[in-house]
């Protein structure tokens, strides 16, 4: 009885596709489970497959151009506030991730109130950790952006106490009808408010229509943040040794999420029933790396402050792999690195993941989701999350974020 060489065909493409439906379904998982991170809630997320477009003619293997150029498409609001003589006070907490958020929630509440926002100070995970706004971000970039949409002031006012302060919890993403109902009282009774973002979820979900007060908080997360000058020398200047370590690849390098601590914690260990997981050891980062294309000579960054013999199995595969100390001027790492206090460690991470040409979380949580928010600002698109491949290779493009695949991040109701 002869074979039908149609049939082995068809039977093929068959079990082809459902290696591909499996590859789908596990990164579908890791954005859906979800992570505890300090004072916050937990994030939801998913990711599906995107086509192969745009993959880079000038480079072999998975290199992506950068996305279409995208332009903010906010403007400060021409509505007139009613201005009132309060304040709000709010402070920077947890790390850049958290403050992009922290700052939009409090500018909404602001305006809205027609109050004078007072310039937020910045506060570690450790006690006492505490810096002025100006020893990480530009301050008069902060306030000229702000220029007609809400008063700000640089110093705390002296006439404020607890009998006329009173502390406001909102959570992220505040609404104008929780303002209305939660906030505006306190604020009329006291006259002032010091307010705290809690987080949750992480909801970096796109808005459709949007109202004004959306309008200003697309300015507030994208157009009000920027590293005073020294950090962002320091940052200018990691990313560039980085470069200039990957000439083999066009100057282009990966940044890979990874931190330890977070990974011994039990969220992170193993999967739940299904198999999958919400994070990745750096093994497992390291051979997803190598099956979607990446080859031995490839420069990668991680985020992880002091080398770990868990992160031996990547380097070993990728001997290219540095960590901040091994790539920041050495004439910067007393301050930056050897300080008491990790805030400029965080700050460091997130700019330079916001800048690599191929970011990996991972972890997936309020990094991953505000990094991914910058870099789709900027048209740096390639963000690749992580799972477990069966196959000996597959395209990196089938594990581009969902936030750019379906363009349902936040930063696309911002631009366009």
């Amino acid at each position: 009885m002869g074979v039908d060489l149609r049939q082995v065909v068809a039977g093929i493409l068959t079990l082809a596709m459902f290696v591909m439906l499996g590859n789908m379904i596990k990164r579908d998982h890791f954005d859906s489970v979800e992570e505890k991170f300090p004072g916050s809630g937990r994030d939801t997320l998913e990711n599906p497959k995107i086509s192969k477009e745009g993959l880079s003619k000038k480079n072999s293997g998975p290199w992506k151009d950068d996305g279409q150029e995208l332009k903010p498409c906010w403007s400060k609001p021409s509505d007139d506030v009613e201005q009132t003589e309060g304040y709000v006070l709010f402070s920077l907490t947890n790390g850049p991730e958290y403050h992009v958020s922290q700052i939009a929630d409090a500018v909404v509440v602001a305006r809205y109130l027609g109050a004078t926002l007072v310039l937020p100070d910045i506060r570690g995970t450790k006690p006492g950790d505490e810096r002025n706004f100006e020893e990480i971000y530009d301050v008069e970039k902060f306030i000229s952006s702000l220029d007609g949409v809400v008063r700000v002031a640089k110093e705390r006012p002296g006439k404020l106490s607890t009998r006329n302060l009173a502390a406001v919890k909102v959570p992220n993403r505040v609404t104008e009808d929780y303002i209305v109902e939660h906030v505006e009282p306190i604020y009329r009774s006291k006259g002032n408010i010091r307010l705290a973002t809690y987080f949750p979820s992480v909801n970096m979900k796109r808005i459709e229509r949007k109202s004004s007060s959306d309008l200003v908080a697309c300015l507030a997360m994208f157009g009000t943040l920027e590293l005073q000058p020294e950090i962002n020398e320091v940052v200018d200047s990691m990313v560039e040794r980085l470069r200039t370590l990957s000439r083999k690849s066009n100057g282009q390098f990966v940044a890979v999420d990874l931190r330890v601590e977070i990974l011994e914690q039990n969220g992170c260990q193993g999967g739940d029933e299904s198999g999958t997981k919400s994070c990745y050891n750096a093994q497992e980062v390291a051979s997803f790396l190598r099956k979607v294309g990446f080859g031995k000579g490839t420069t990668i960054y991680l985020t992880e402050s002091k080398w770990d013999s868990s992160l031996d199995a990547l380097k070993d595969i990728f001997p290219k792999t540095y960590i901040k100390d091994g790539i920041i001027p050495a004439d910067k790492k007393s301050k930056f690195l050897d300080s008491e206090g990790s805030e400029f460690e965080k700050i460091i991470d997130f700019y330079v993941c916001s800048q690599s040409d191929v970011f990996v979380p991972a972890i997936s949580g309020l990094f991953y989701a505000n990094v991914a928010g910058k870099r789709i600002a900027s048209s740096k698109t390639q963000i690749l999350v992580p799972t477990d491949i069966s196959d000996s290779s597959a395209s990196a493009s089938n594990f581009i974020t969902h936030y750019v695949s379906k363009k349902n991040h936040l930063a696309y109701s911002c631009h366009c």
